[in-house]
């Protein structure tokens, strides 16, 4: 079994890394979790973030150019447009979730978590966990171990 210890060239590709250069920035993930949320308007994420305009205006156009968000018409104003997330974009969304139950874990606010999620299926509060594809079993750091995959740079014996 090949261990971490083998794993020294990763850092050519490693995904995580070549992720966060395209979602890292401080505002990405709180516009993200805004249009989660169903914010879909210029303004309304100015006045909901306090984001500064070309700010927003800047990262907005990143995450259209890199296919996260589309830019539709308003129905009603076809000069405006709106943001709604594509397919890429809305694979985010456990990790938006991820980061939210983080924060509400270790940095508590004393009256409790600001914002929970109902499972439309069954109406109860859910917390997100991550789960074997194969037996259904949540994953951890402790219960997982990292091997070169088929886009590995690393020499493979």
């Amino acid at each position: 079994m090949t261990g971490p210890e083998d794993l020294s060239h990763r850092f050519e590709v490693e995904s995580v890394e070549r992720t966060l250069a395209l979602v890292g920035e401080r505002w990405t993930f709180v516009i993200l979790r805004e249009i989660f949320l169903g914010v879909r308007r210029f303004g309304q994420l100015v006045r909901n973030l306090n984001i500064p305009r070309p700010t927003l205006a800047a990262r907005l156009r990143s995450l259209v150019d890199n296919g996260l968000l589309v830019r539709v018409p308003y129905a009603q104003d076809p000069e405006r447009f709106e943001y709604r997330l594509t397919d890429s974009g809305r694979d985010l969304f456990p990790a938006v979730v991820t980061l939210m139950q983080w924060g509400d874990k270790h940095l508590p606010v004393p009256e409790g978590p600001p914002l929970v999620l109902r499972h439309q299926s069954c109406g109860q509060i859910v917390e997100a966990r991550l789960l074997c594809s194969n037996c259904n079993q949540e994953l951890n750091a402790r219960n997982v171990t990292p091997e070169p995959g088929p886009g590995f740079g690393g020499a493979q014996d």
